[in-house]
């Protein structure tokens, strides 16, 4: 059986967190799957159509070039129930792995049908830095039915929000800043 990982992130902007993430992914399974997510608890600065740009050239600038990531544009929704099943209405018969941060795994349980969710795809837990990993919350998703794995990557202390904020370029690879720069995405670098 095939096994996919399902990567949706906001990627406002995509970060070198991401792009090791991707990678590590690649690794490990036989397709990965990656989208621009609108995330209905965040306001996106970039649109959408921008952020799916992006992570294209976040993935197109990983050495070698992973031929089985794909960016899904169409798997996009704000509710992760619909993706799964947009998912698997095109990969049937797969494994599929819904990849989330660690900061996301006490929320997950809140998420609109978390039930169908969990019955749909493993969890592949990526640790975040600044997001501890907290034994309890692993345990209650356990408790609802949940497959859950944690990641053994350590991404880089990478963020966006450094990036869309302070312009720190140490958290974005050059192709992603030149694209920023290209389209005129972030208001801090118009002023001055």
């Amino acid at each position: 059986m095939m096994s996919i990982a399902l990567f949706g992130t906001s990627a406002d902007p995509p970060t070198y967190g991401h792009q090791a993430i991707v990678a590590w992914l690649a690794q490990r399974f036989d397709r990965v799957a990656v989208w621009a997510a609108d995330n209905p608890f965040k306001s996106h600065r970039a649109p959408l159509d921008c952020r799916t740009a992006m992570l294209r050239v976040l993935i197109e600038s990983i050495e070698p070039r992973p031929t089985h990531v794909q960016v899904c544009p169409d798997l996009s929704h704000p509710r992760t129930v619909v993706v799964l099943e947009r998912a698997r209405e095109r990969w049937p018969h797969t494994q599929f792995s819904l990849v989330i941060g660690s900061d996301l795994v006490a929320q997950l349980p809140r998420w609109y049908r978390s039930a169908d969710i969990l019955q749909f795809a493993q969890l592949l837990v990526i640790p975040r830095p600044g997001y501890p990993l907290e034994t309890a919350a692993i345990e209650h998703l356990a408790d609802l039915g949940a497959r859950v794995q944690v990641a053994d990557l350590s991404s880089p202390a990478s963020s966006s929000t450094a990036y869309r904020e302070a312009g720190d370029r140490n958290s974005i690879p050059p192709e992603i800043e030149a694209y920023i720069r290209g389209e005129q995405l972030y208001l801090w670098q118009n002023v001055g």
